[in-house]
């Protein structure tokens, strides 16, 4: 069964939002100046990114070498563990990587094959949501969205 990685995303961060996952995740140390090359591998390389309002940015990395894509989310000031979450879909293989829980620094990394596929990835911290669709498409225009609950 097929679903729409919107209403999937949704409730997910509709879970964060109860915190029913946050018992789950052990928080991750903070790190100040982590890239996403030190939280993914250093053979990624950042391909697109999108802000994640005033507190953040999350980011999509690219490893040419076995056509894996890794997108993490990293806090603009680390500090006390707070939700956060980072994921990454291929649409065309339904293949899916993400992490939430409560994070000092840094949500991620998550992890798929995306050589040659679009790809939709997002990741929130807070209260702040930003979700990017059809990215790294070649012509096709991608779809963000940021919005707060």
């Amino acid at each position: 069964m097929r679903f729409n990685r919107s209403v999937v995303t949704a409730g997910a961060f509709a879970a964060l939002a109860l915190g029913a996952t946050t018992a789950l995740a052990a928080p991750a140390s903070a790190a100040p100046n982590t890239t996403p090359q030190k939280v993914c591998g250093s053979a990624y390389k950042t391909v697109n990114s999108a802000p994640i309002g005033s507190l953040g940015t999350v980011y999509l990395t690219y490893n040419s070498s076995n056509g894996k894509n890794c997108v993490t989310t990293i806090r603009n000031n680390p500090g006390a563990a707070v939700d956060m979450s980072t994921w990454i879909y291929v649409p065309d293989t339904d293949a899916e990587g993400d992490d939430y829980g409560q994070y000092t620094s840094y949500a991620g990394p998550a992890y798929v094959y995306g050589k040659g596929h679009c790809v939709d990835w997002g990741g929130h911290i807070k209260n702040v949501y930003t979700q990017v669709s059809g990215s790294n498409c070649a012509s096709l225009k991608e779809q963000r969205v940021t919005f707060t609950r």
